[in-house]
């Protein structure tokens, strides 16, 4: 049978071939072996994903509250799944007045003005209705406490994450780049040494066209590859944000609409057990302490599959 080699289009930020083979190779029974005992990393069952994140999200918030002390908590991409973080909430009758949540990022027009928090396709929209209007109101945090990225705080969003206390916690997750937030690995006001790149916080940040086609899946983009409907740039905290919180959880869980089709699984490889460079923002956890869950689809072994077609 003939060979066939070839690089990988010059359109794909992390171009290492011998490291791409390698990492496409990790099958699923090796995917949880790193060199760094401080990055654990758990396959979980794909069901429970939801139940994991959601529940230290609310224990976190709980035991803060117990000990008389601060959560300050760096929030991923809302989703309606947040209502249920609420109803546990409510349920326990968990006074949140202590919680202060930061979005991470939020979209940015092609002048890097922000999208308004009121913009129905926005984070903060969408962290403000799926979680801070559903908590019972005696018991949600102040409004006065829940930030998303703007134009105003942009410059100094994380010194009000300092003045809050610092970040006890941020949750994340790779995106199709291997992006962090919206940190995209050829977004040019990102192009600094690994180094240098770690100390860069919040900014406007040009969008990868892999992030646009990603985002373009989402339901609140309509679920059908509309790729104007993705603003071109974003708001985004930078790796200074995530390096300095307390305590760091990363997941990769992401199929196309419930099915076993998933850009994540080859870029999860790359993030966890790649090389750490700016080329892939995500694997930034790999030295620090971070617990990593990846859902049994995604650390399923990568292999062709002949059967299925589009």
């Amino acid at each position: 049978m003939s060979h066939f080699d070839y690089d990988p289009s010059p359109c794909v930020p992390f171009r290492d071939k011998a490291e791409i083979a390698r990492c496409r190779a990790i099958k699923r029974s090796e995917i949880e072996n790193h060199p760094n005992p401080d990055f654990q990393i758990r396959v979980v069952p794909d069901e429970d994903f939801v139940h994991i994140w959601l529940g230290d999200m609310f224990w976190r918030m709980k035991e803060a509250r117990d000990a008389g002390k601060p959560c300050v908590m760096l929030m991923p991409n809302p989703w309606p799944g947040y209502c249920n973080l609420a109803r546990m909430i409510n349920r326990a009758k968990l006074s949140c007045k202590h919680v202060w949540w930061f979005a991470m990022d939020e979209y940015a027009d092609q002048d890097g003005r922000v999208a308004p928090e009121d913009w129905p396709r926005g984070f903060t929209y969408a962290m403000l209705r799926f979680l801070w209007s559903e908590v019972d109101e005696e018991l949600r945090p102040p409004r006065s406490q829940v930030f998303g990225l703007n134009n105003d705080n942009l410059d100094h969003y994380y010194d009000l994450m300092q003045e809050a206390g610092g970040l006890d916690i941020s949750y994340t997750g790779p995106g199709w780049t291997g992006h962090l937030a919206f940190v995209d690995p050829d977004a040019p006001e990102f192009d600094a040494p690994l180094e240098e790149w770690k100390t860069m916080g919040a900014r406007i940040s040009t969008l990868s066209p892999f992030t646009i086609a990603q985002n373009s899946l989402h339901g609140s983009m309509g679920f059908s590859g509309d790729l104007a409907a993705v603003p071109p740039k974003a708001a985004t905290i930078g790796p200074k944000e995530v390096i300095a919180a307390r305590h760091r959880i990363e997941v990769a869980p992401i199929g196309v609409a419930g099915t076993d089709v998933s850009w994540e699984r080859m870029i999860a490889r790359l993030c966890y057990h790649g090389p750490v460079t700016p080329k892939l923002p995500s694997s930034i956890h790999q030295i620090l302490r971070t617990d990593c869950y990846i859902t049994e689809n995604i650390a399923a072994d990568i292999q062709d599959t002949w059967d299925k077609g589009y």
